[in-house]
């Protein structure tokens, strides 16, 4: 499932993160990636342990916890702390799929089912930089307004397009869902969302909290804790 869900973060948000992002050391990217991913990445990042990292990838979580539709499509179990990128300069990403399994500080293992890029430039910033994904539809291009969130599957093949002009920067971080199958998050999404149409548009409570039954009754049945 490939959603955009604008205005994570306010106007707000976004200048005061950019502008710490100004000031802050930056690192080869190709340093937290594999040998594969090393051959097809130039674009720089924040330290892994970079104080900046933990004060503003808490921020960028406290925003997600605050969107029910990231939570509806997303389902989160477990988040890997966003990090943050920079692109300029023809920086680029070639296709590649994200790790399956990921480590967590202080112990413990992350599956990456849903992949997560917020923007923090707007779209006239930069010149290239399409978020590219792959899948069975084919090729899709992602530019997104500043404070907007693309998530998709984690097995996808994507790219980074080189950035030819300006700069581009972005938090991106994975998810293990409570619902490993996409296809049932998708169908979980659509039920949920009819049910939020119906309930606002004054359907019968009856069947309302029928429908909220069998939604919960299938998270039930297919989550994974």
């Amino acid at each position: 499932m490939l959603l955009h869900i604008p205005a994570i973060l306010d106007a707000d948000q976004v200048r005061s993160m950019r502008a710490a992002l100004q000031a802050a050391p930056w690192a080869d990217g190709r340093e937290t990636v594999g040998a594969q991913g090393a051959r097809v990445k130039r674009n720089l990042q924040l330290s892994e342990a970079s104080p900046l990292r933990q004060e503003l990838g808490a921020q960028v979580l406290a925003a997600l916890a605050r969107n029910p539709l990231y939570h509806a499509a997303v389902l989160p179990l477990r988040t890997l702390l966003p990090r943050f990128n920079r692109y300029e300069g023809g920086g680029h990403y070639g296709f590649h799929v994200d790790g399956a399994v990921m480590a967590l500080p202080g112990g413990g293992q992350l599956r990456s089912d849903v992949s997560c890029t917020l923007f923090l430039c707007d779209p006239e910033d930069y010149e290239g930089g399409e978020l590219v994904i792959s899948d069975t539809y084919g090729e899709h291009e992602v530019k997104l307004p500043a404070g907007d969130l693309i998530i998709y599957p984690s097995s996808s093949l994507h790219q980074v397009q080189p950035v030819t002009r300006g700069e581009r920067l972005a938090a991106f971080f994975w998810v293990q869902s409570l619902v490993r199958d996409e296809r049932r998050r998708r169908l979980l999404l659509e039920l949920d969302r009819s049910i939020q149409t119906l309930t606002h548009t004054g359907a019968d409570p009856a069947a309302v909290l029928q429908l909220t039954g069998v939604y919960h009754n299938l998270l039930r049945d297919w989550s994974e804790t």
